[in-house]
């Protein structure tokens, strides 16, 4: 990828080593990170170089009446204003710059207005979110209709204590996995993967980890499952699935997306993963499970994918007590500090590398363990 702010902006970091070397320097981060726990070399899925990214936010910075892009700088301490983003998917780049065009012309529509954000998909969807330090009223709504029209995006404005949906306020992402095509209703204000092609990568070594493990594969558990990203793909493989998200919107779209891909094995519980823990050792009782019998369920397989901070011990104490784990990180260092307590119990299979974010020191892992007995 080229970019005429690298250096500059501070969205990119590593604008200075080719990509190769960012997947070698991000090959041995993890791979010494994790070395006591797994010996083999790290394989890492790559990522196209440029037009990766689904998901992308921009400052407006104000200029007197005109409106430019900005983004941090790199030494973050201010912001720069910029005339190109190659990151961001092609359906986002096609319309940004239009779009901004349309602010410019208009000061109904530039007036204190401070960020875009811009969520699209492969298949040419676009949902794009204004936000503003003032109230919007009736004149704002009649300015963007017909931009949006022109541009083919579906358009939300949002300012304090106020969401104005012009149509919908989801779009629907088509991914082709495991040669099947999963159909992701992604809304708005959900958690989403940014980069649509590392995704498929990362789903398809779940389902290659999961294809592993011998017949009859059991039951299946999530915690952190957002909007059923890999439990869908995952459920054509397990008799039943229970899918945990502490986020009453990704639950929504999460059973929503049941319907869209008419998947019937899945109970879908907006549970935080301390109380999934605590429901599931017969802790404590939750109204939100009081439908399903968790007795029920034999796990064989359990996915976590938690943020950066890992996972909590009482999760930790759970999944030690299940025979396979498909572990996915955004953060290598709490990983190897949760791999710490995990290989007491369990054994390391594989382990890998997903370059969700080309030219930042961003790292994403996957780790497949089975129980030792």
């Amino acid at each position: 990828m080229e970019c005429k702010h690298f250096g500059v902006c501070g969205s990119c970091g590593l604008y200075d080593m080719s990509y190769e070397t960012q997947i070698e320097q991000k090959k041995k981060e993890v791979g010494g990170l994790i070395a006591p726990y797994y010996k083999n070399v790290l394989e890492c899925f790559d990522s196209p170089q440029d037009h990766y990214r689904a998901r992308a936010e921009f400052r407006i910075w104000h200029d007197g009446d005109h409106c430019s892009y900005a983004m941090g700088n790199l030494t973050k301490d201010g912001a720069v204003t910029i005339e190109m983003c190659p990151k961001v998917i092609e359906p986002i780049e096609k319309r940004m710059w239009k779009l901004l065009e349309y602010i410019n012309s208009s000061l109904v529509l530039s007036h204190r207005l401070f960020a875009v954000e811009f969520l699209a998909t492969t298949t040419d969807e676009s949902l794009v979110t204004m936000l503003y330090h003032r109230k919007l009223d009736s004149e704002w709504g009649e300015k963007i209709k017909p931009i949006a029209d022109k541009l083919n995006i579906k358009v939300i404005g949002r300012s304090r204590k106020q969401k104005v949906v012009l149509s919908d306020e989801y779009v629907i992402e088509k991914l082709q996995i495991d040669a099947k095509t999963v159909i992701y209703k992604q809304y708005e204000s959900g958690f989403t993967q940014p980069n649509p092609q590392a995704n498929i990568k990362m789903i398809e070594w779940a389902i290659a980890q999961v294809k592993t493990i011998p017949t009859p594969k059991k039951d299946f558990l999530e915690s952190y499952c957002g909007l059923g990203n890999f439990t869908i793909p995952l459920s054509y493989y397990f008799d039943k699935v229970l899918a945990t998200e502490v986020s009453k919107r990704s639950i929504y779209a999460a059973q929503e997306n049941c319907i869209e891909n008419q998947i019937d094995n899945i109970s879908f519980v907006r549970l935080a993963s301390e109380e999934m823990t605590q429901a599931l050792n017969n802790e404590r009782e939750f109204t939100r499970v009081k439908d399903i019998d968790l007795d029920s369920y034999d796990f064989s397989t359990v996915l976590v994918d938690p943020p950066r901070a890992g996972l909590d011990e009482g999760t930790i104490g759970l999944i030690s007590n299940i025979e396979y784990i498909i572990y996915i990180s955004c953060n290598p260092h709490t990983l190897a500090r949760d791999l710490e307590t995990l290989s007491k119990t369990h054994k390391v299979l594989d382990a890998v590398i997903f370059d969700q974010f080309p030219h930042t020191n961003h790292i994403e892992s996957g780790v497949f363990l089975k129980r030792v007995d």
